[in-house]
């Protein structure tokens, strides 16, 4: 009976008599479906408003949990590897060590400039002049020029380049110029730059 009601309101009801005023006397279907309709609205208000905000933070989480993933697996792979990069850290500060005490100290350069003078006069070198030239500052060293003018034959030459690098101090060789002087090719003229390099240790 309260079905046949129902439907008998519904058929009976204008859409132009809708007034807000009355909205306790509109039809229990009508005011169904305007109370669906309300929800729907505020469900999709809050959705638009509050869950994709949510869904965005949601986002963010997962890639900070990525990064945060990726960090842990480096650290975990340094903390197996710790004894191994401990021995590894010894070992280049022993090697440094011993590239540091091959770099002469300011008191050593004279001995330095004997030894060059002494390779060039064994392998029957004219020594004509050796210079120091201006130091150079470097970020972890100093470079020290030096000017070499010598003059021989071409395998005495070789043999005096060689010399140099079988020096105890690190010795470096730059600007190669070799001439012949009066065209003789059995007495070369050699200008070079041999640079040698003392440590930092007081400016670093």
């Amino acid at each position: 009976m309260a079905f046949e009601d129902t439907m008998r309101s519904l058929r009976e009801f204008d859409v132009n008599d809708l007034d807000f005023d009355t909205v306790g006397s509109w039809p229990l279907p009508i005011r169904m479906f305007i109370w669906i309709v309300v929800l729907g609205g505020v469900l999709a208000f809050g959705y638009y408003y509050h869950i994709e905000d949510l869904q965005i933070q949601l986002e963010g989480e997962r890639k900070k949990e990525e990064q945060l993933k990726q960090e842990f697996e480096k650290k975990a792979f340094q903390a197996a590897n710790l004894d191994a990069y401990r021995q590894q850290m010894k070992e280049m500060e022993e090697s440094f060590g011993a590239l540091v005490s091959q770099l002469p100290s300011d008191t050593e350069v004279p001995g330095l400039l004997e030894d060059i003078t002494n390779k060039g006069l064994l392998n029957g070198l004219n020594i004509a002049s050796i210079d120091l030239l201006p130091e150079q500052a470097r970020e972890f060293y100093i470079e020290l020029p030096i000017s070499i003018v010598a003059s021989g034959s071409y395998h005495d030459l070789g043999a005096f380049i060689s010399g140099m690098a079988a020096l105890p101090r690190i010795v470096t060789l730059h600007d190669f110029n070799i001439s012949a002087p009066g065209g003789d090719a059995n007495n070369l003229q050699m200008r070079i730059i041999a640079k040698t390099y003392r440590y930092r240790d007081d400016e670093v």
